[in-house]
């Protein structure tokens, strides 16, 4: 029976290419919401789930991180996904025929320099792999699409121009998620630990709770601040740090990082990805 693995958009989006990039061997599930995407895993119909979490450009994709301490699914793997945009339009469309392009707001202001060149104007779709899908019921030589090549692939569209992106080096990093967490793997390149914290309320809180990562040699990746409950002052960390939770020096920090906190709950443990470097 082939595994599932659900995502959040239309067939086509980047996140069903992320898909394909990372589980080949998987039925892609496309969703609505990141809600129904980690409901359909949390709930056994499908086996995974792909969530973006953030974009080297725009950065940290919004309500992800609250939405991944409160999924009770765990993180198993990463997975960077090169975000390639492409201009599509209806089969034997000539370049010079396109008066406009639709895309999501963020897809349309990462290609101004391409769209200004050619005279192209820009209209706000609600996606990128939707207005590929509206492109092509539209079926206006005139009107493209600015989407993943995956997507003129589903939706019969040809490709005008490949990688149009203003910044070559446009990324956005996933997370796969999972029911059971899987500590028996011990990556190439190492392992990252992802974990949520809150610290007590005493002062220089936070800046205790780091140290222990820094005597026991911990390195610490990533660490973002986000409210929580609607309050300007109840704060809640997302850190990552590299290391497996059994290693000795790792243990000792988690450790030091709990006296100074009142709550920790860990995400997952996964490999580091080669793009991670």
């Amino acid at each position: 029976m082939t595994q599932r693995i659900a995502f959040q958009g239309e067939p086509g989006a980047y996140s069903h290419e992320a898909c394909r990039v990372a589980r080949p061997d998987m039925e892609a599930v496309p969703c609505r919401t990141f809600e129904d995407a980690i409901e359909l895993t949390r709930t056994g119909q499908t086996d995974l789930a792909m969530l973006p979490v953030e974009n080297s450009t725009f950065g940290r994709v919004a309500d992800i991180h609250h939405l991944l301490p409160e999924s009770g699914l765990h993180i198993v793997n990463e997975a960077f996904v090169r975000v390639h945009i492409n201009l599509l339009a209806m089969p034997g469309t000539q370049l010079e025929d396109v008066k406009s392009a639709m895309s999501h707001t963020m897809l349309l202001g990462q290609c101004r320099d391409f769209l200004r060149r050619y005279g192209i104007r820009r209209v706000t779709g609600a996606d990128t792999a939707g207005s590929a899908r509206r492109i092509a019921e539209i079926g206006d030589p005139a009107q493209a699409a600015l989407a993943s090549e995956l997507a003129a692939e589903i939706y019969g569209l040809d490709v005008l121009a490949r990688h149009i992106e203003d910044q070559s080096s446009n990324t956005t990093r996933f997370l796969v998620m999972s029911r059971e967490p899987d500590l028996t793997r011990r990556g190439n390149l190492g392992m990252v630990t992802a974990f949520v914290f809150r610290v007590r309320n005493i002062p220089a809180a936070l800046y205790k709770a780091m140290g222990g990562f820094a005597t026991n040699g911990v390195n610490m990746t990533k660490l973002e601040s986000y409210m929580v409950g609607g309050s300007f002052t109840a704060t809640q960390f997302f850190a990552e740090i590299e290391g497996h939770p059994d290693d000795h020096n790792v243990q000792l920090a988690m450790e030091e990082l709990e006296y100074f906190t009142s709550m920790i709950k860990v995400l997952g443990t996964y490999p580091a990805d080669p793009m991670r470097r």
